[in-house]
């Protein structure tokens, strides 16, 4: 009688498990797909769209990026044909309506854009990357659309005076009274 107490108790167990188990499968699983911070300053902007990267037949690579301009970065990963990140890299011509920043993380080459705030139009920049081992430099081209949407500037607490404030000033000059003196 006693095994077959604890056979009972050690069979509801099981059950009892066996249901919290299939309870924790039925809960979705949250990703958030953003790309690495390792800086610990970086913040990602609210809309970041990245198309993927296409290859000319000169071997040119360009990829094309929609971004809010809300002060933070849209990051696209590349790597070369080894599958490991660039050794080296550099960014010409500049964006022209924000930043780019490029860095190494975990066997990727990391290309992040970060538009100006509250700019709204188009910008494009060069990434030149340099895969080493003698291997031939390979540009890619970002063609950046930002979007302002819902953006909003803080207005500069301290007001600037305007020009016409600062032409009213009179200027005042102060001169050295000379006197002669008599030797004698």
């Amino acid at each position: 009688m006693r095994l077959r107490g604890s056979a009972s108790l050690f069979g509801t167990t099981l059950i009892g498990a066996a249901l919290a188990l299939s309870a924790c499968a039925q809960k979705p699983i949250v990703q958030r797909i953003v790309p690495p911070n390792p800086f610990g300053y970086q913040k990602v902007s609210a809309v970041c769209h990245v198309g993927p990267v296409q290859k000319a037949a000169n071997g040119a690579l360009s990829a094309t990026m929609t971004v809010r301009s809300d002060d933070g970065l849209c990051a696209l990963p590349v790597r070369t044909a080894a599958n490991t990140n660039y050794v080296s890299f550099g960014v010409s011509p500049a964006p022209k309506h924000g930043k780019a920043f490029l860095y190494n993380y975990d066997d990727a080459t990391y290309v992040n854009y970060t538009p100006s705030t509250a700019y709204a139009g188009s910008d494009s920049f060069t990434a030149i990357l340099i895969p080493g081992n003698g291997q031939p430099r390979v540009s890619l081209t970002v063609n950046a659309t930002v979007d302002a949407t819902g953006v909003v500037v803080a207005k500069p607490a301290v007001v600037p005076p305007t020009p016409a404030e600062t032409a009213h000033k009179t200027k005042t000059t102060t001169r050295r009274r000379t006197t002669k003196s008599s030797h004698k």
